[in-house]
């Protein structure tokens, strides 16, 4: 069955939400990750923290499990930055281990080099990566 598509900049996707056994430690690593995305702290709790843009593209989340066990990754699960350019995506990556994270495949282009990026984990094991599409 068709879905009329409503107008406007509307996004599938609000925010993308990961586990933590230590917010304050995963806090240090997603606030330079954001700051270099030119972004910030959006919503704090006791519990929960989002980085992103009120009303902007999607932003992500930071939470201790609320049945609390301890968090724990996703096998095949992923979180994809989108960056400015291939400058920023190497940015990434070196902001990413700096701030306890973990190499998961050095910034570089991918396929016939239309992709840029840059994979990583962060410092509970939550992967990611930082990206560019070749114009």
């Amino acid at each position: 069955m068709p879905v009329d598509v409503l107008e406007g900049d509307s996004h599938m996707i609000g925010y993308v939400t990961l586990g933590t056994c230590d917010l304050e430690r995963a806090a240090q690593f997603y606030d330079a990750v954001a700051a270099e995305l030119g972004t910030g702290r959006m919503f704090v709790t006791d519990r929960f923290i989002a980085w992103g843009t009120p009303g902007g593209a999607p932003g992500i989340g930071l939470t201790l499990p609320f049945d609390g066990q301890p968090a724990s990754v996703g096998n095949g699960v992923m979180v994809a930055l989108a960056a400015r350019d291939a400058d920023q995506v190497n940015r990434l990556h070196a902001l990413a281990l700096a701030h306890g994270g973990t190499c998961e495949g050095a910034p570089g282009p991918r396929g016939e080099g239309e992709f840029y990026a840059g994979y990583f984990r962060d410092p509970d094991g939550n992967k990611l990566n930082a990206f560019v599409m070749a114009g």
